[in-house]
């Protein structure tokens, strides 16, 4: 056994440069590593996340480079509320002028018949077709509004009449039966012209909630004649009676009954049916204004006797009645005057105060 110790080791290995030849020798590196090659960027390549700022960029006074150099936090904040005052208010103008208008129209009453049974027998309260249609020709929701009896002994309520003034935009007087004499402090000259007052009760506390809520009126046949009596004024009971040289203003042809208007100076209707001179109306009514109410001018005339034909209340957007009947004009005929007009005109009135 040979006492040298290494004899039993693995050969050591040796290092690349050990093992090659001289000639074969490796070169070593330069002392100053030369640039790596620039690449260039491919297209849809993703940039590495060093690329990316981690800070904003700021200017010179320490404040982001959109922002303007003399910001102060109360100046963003104003900025900002008025940002969101105007985005309020443009929405809520948006829901103003989209939301469908709501025209409330009174009920005509028909009341109990002696010795009659069934519906004849009741109080009924209705609403004429024509009228109806005719409003909401113009893309409206109509409404009847009811008449109110808080001391109702079978169905008591706490509405009022001034709800409905409070929540529709607007209202429509519809025509039939005579205005009572004594609404307007007179006796009837004959009985069937004694009228009915406990309409008139109902419309004109309907009437006065809808102007004191600042809504529109408009008042057709009758409903002239109440609005009329509701500042004050009369009526003449009967033209044929009180007015012998008046044409007939009514006859058996009804709603074909007709005569010309005029529309006086400074009339609102004249400049709402410009170049009209003579234009005809429908004449369906006995009973028309004497005296004038307070605050009311006259709006147009019957062109052949001067009856008052309507009347506009001076102290409101829009108070108006017609004596006529606009809603049957269509049917009627082309040659009558088409009061489309007045009903857009009422329409832009419960618009623009439906608050």
């Amino acid at each position: 056994m040979s006492d040298n110790s290494n004899s039993n080791l693995p050969p050591e290995s040796k290092t690349p440069a050990e093992a090659a030849s001289p000639s074969e020798a490796v070169t070593p590196p330069e002392a100053t590593p030369s640039a790596p090659p620039s690449v260039e960027p491919q297209v849809g390549s993703v940039p590495s996340p060093a690329s990316f700022k981690t800070k904003p960029d700021f200017g010179k006074h320490n404040v982001p480079a959109y922002q303007m150099p003399d910001d102060t936090p109360w100046k963003q904040a104003w900025r900002i509320f008025q940002a969101r005052l105007q985005s309020l208010s443009e929405q809520v103008g948006r829901r103003l002028t989209q939301r469908t208008l709501k025209i409330g129209v009174s009920a005509r009453i028909f009341h109990p018949e002696s010795g009659a049974k069934g519906l004849q027998a009741k109080t009924l309260q209705y609403l004429e077709e024509s009228i109806a249609q005719w409003v909401m020709s113009r893309d409206v929701l109509v409404l009847m509004i009811p008449t109110v009896n808080t001391n109702g002994l079978l169905h008591p309520s706490k509405i009022r009449l001034r709800d409905y003034a409070k929540h529709l935009d607007g209202l429509v007087l519809q025509g039939g039966a005579d205005v009572a004499p004594q609404t307007y402090s007179q006796t009837a000259t004959r009985p069937e012209w004694s009228g009915d007052s406990s309409r008139d009760m109902y419309e004109l506390e309907l009437l006065h909630e809808f102007i004191e809520a600042g809504k529109p009126v408009l008042g057709i046949c009758r409903g002239c004649q109440l609005i009329n009596v509701a500042f004050g004024g009369t009526l003449y009971q009967d033209i044929a009676t009180d007015v012998p040289s008046a044409m007939p203003h009514v006859n058996d042809l009804y709603d074909s009954h007709r005569h010309e208007i005029a529309f006086p100076p400074g009339s609102s209707l004249a400049s709402l049916f410009p170049g009209q001179t003579s234009p005809l109306v429908n004449s369906i009514h006995h009973q028309a204004v004497r005296d004038l109410g307070r605050d009311l001018t006259i709006e147009a005339i019957s062109q052949t006797d001067n009856i008052v034909e309507a009347v506009r209340y001076t102290k409101a957007r829009f108070v108006m009645g017609l004596q006529w009947h606009p809603e049957f004009h269509r049917a009627g005929g082309s040659e009558l005057l088409d009061c489309t007009p007045v009903l857009d005109n009422f329409l832009r009135a419960a618009r623009e105060t439906r608050f």
